[in-house]
């Protein structure tokens, strides 16, 4: 069983945090400070320690020299994205902001020990084994394709576009790609450009001077220069402004940024990583899309599969989707019902894995059964078959989705999704995306990914609203 140290000095979230860890299986000490986890604990006799970046008396980042080989992963609210990538820098293993998701935060506790027992590890020898990804299942063909052209492509510096649905895992190749090319010692800055606002996108890419516009105080060095060395993953970059592209095709062409208002160019040796569930080339030809940035980036297309293309990998994701949240509610573990299978089979997944994870975690929490799940208990439209090639969306559902009550959606209760997509609906003519997350308790990543999956429409009120923000 691994063993994790918790630093926090919130005794809400250093109890929340510990009960989320141990119901998944890990041996879990905390403590409200640095000096006293240095007191109280050998640092080296953890696998891992999550550490608040703010604490009394001493920083998070001090444990990472105090730990040693011991992997320090950094918890953040404070300006979370800047903060971490100075965590980073620092030498911590990761970073996740708080408020935190729980299932990101197991992934991102698994995914970190699990890398440090790899690497005390014998590399495997098997082609199979070799072909792995980590945190990505499936050994169906298409997937294994993916998997060799992954390999090939990540220890050369060539831009790499990804291209696939919402919930295929497309940060997962992303990260992959960071992982097994040489600038894996270097930072992989990860930015959603849909969940930017677009007034403010250009500052956080490419930084800016002290006086360069209203409000700019200071210097402030954007994410492509610090990513330099390392990786730059643009997720959604469909979604960049026509301006932000302009800056973006300066940086592949001459290899250097210039900050807004600076008159002085900065050398930056960065390899993109740039991901979309849009046809960029239809974009392109719209004008929505520059076509020359379009050429440049789309050197290595990589195209994930959808869910409902990998044949029997659904099942294998499934069964270790309910593995893992059997552990997570504390409950026996649990089979697919023989109905359960046919049906997981036979349905479309138009959210794809992401949506498969709703699906399953909805089951466990909701069964009854301790030896399995039923079919009843996946909650899924088997008439949702028809889906819509730009969104993935299933077009029988969106009439649903976009507010249109059926007369079956009346007689069930209130799910969390049902309740996510009303309160939506109506507060977003009146808010902005910073309120609609704040009072949803999620990032403005999760907020905007849920619409994706949902079909719920971001109105022009509510984009002014954000810009205004």
């Amino acid at each position: 069983m691994s063993k994790i140290l918790i630093v926090e000095d919130e005794t809400i979230i250093r109890n929340a945090l510990r009960k989320l860890l141990e119901r998944n299986q890990y041996e879990v000490s905390e403590a409200p400070s640095v000096k006293e986890a240095t007191s109280k604990f050998q640092l080296k006799d953890f696998d891992l320690i999550v550490s608040d970046l703010r604490l009394p008396g001493a920083p998070g980042t001090d444990l990472i020299k105090l730990a040693g080989d011991t992997p320090v992963l950094i918890m953040t609210s404070y300006a979370s994205l800047r903060s971490a990538v100075d965590s980073m820098r620092m030498g911590a293993v990761d970073y996740i902001a708080k408020p935190f998701d729980h299932d990101e935060m197991v992934n991102a506790v698994k995914r970190v020990i699990g890398k440090a027992k790899a690497a005390n590890k014998v590399a495997p020898s098997s082609q199979a084994a070799s072909s792995a990804i980590a945190g990505m299942i499936g050994a169906s063909d298409v997937m294994q394709d993916l998997y060799n052209r992954i390999h090939k492509v990540a220890p050369t510096n060539a831009t790499v576009l990804i291209h696939g649905e919402t919930g295929t895992g497309k940060e997962l190749v992303a990260r992959a790609l960071h992982e097994e090319s040489n600038r894996n010692n270097h930072l992989m800055i990860s930015v959603n450009c849909a969940a930017i606002p677009d007034t403010l996108i250009e500052s956080e890419l490419f930084g800016y001077e002290k006086g360069a516009f209203t409000g700019a105080a200071n210097n402030r060095e954007g994410l492509v220069a610090a990513a330099d060395g390392g990786t730059l993953f643009l997720d959604e970059i469909g979604e960049l402004p026509l301006e932000a592209q302009a800056r973006l095709l300066r940086v592949l062409q001459e290899g250097e940024v210039r900050p807004l208002g600076s008159v002085e160019s900065r050398k930056v040796d960065v390899r993109l990583v740039a991901a979309t569930h849009r046809d960029l080339r239809k974009l392109s030809k719209e004008g929505k899309f520059r076509e020359d940035l379009y050429f440049r980036i789309n050197v290595v297309q990589l195209e994930l599969p959808p869910l409902r293309e990998r044949g029997r990998d659904i099942i294998n994701i499934a069964e270790s989707l309910l593995q893992r949240y059997c552990g997570q509610f504390g409950k026996p573990q649990l089979k697919l019902s023989s109905a359960a299978m046919d049906a997981i089979m036979s349905y479309n997944w138009p959210g794809n894995v992401r949506e498969l994870e709703n699906a399953m975690q909805r089951a466990v929490i909701l069964c009854e059964d301790s030896t399995e799940i039923g079919d009843h208990l996946l909650s899924i439209d088997m008439d949702a078959r028809d889906l819509d090639d730009n969104t993935g969306t299933s077009l029988i559902e969106a009439p649903r989705l976009a507010g249109r009550s059926s007369r079956q959606d009346a007689t069930e209760d209130l799910s969390l999704e049902d309740y996510f997509q009303r309160f939506v609906l109506e507060h977003q003519d009146t808010m902005s995306e910073t309120e609609l997350a704040r009072k949803l308790g999620v990032s403005r990543k999760c907020l905007w990914e849920r619409r994706q999956r949902l079909g719920i429409p971001r109105t022009k009120v509510s984009a002014a609203a954000s810009a205004a923000k």
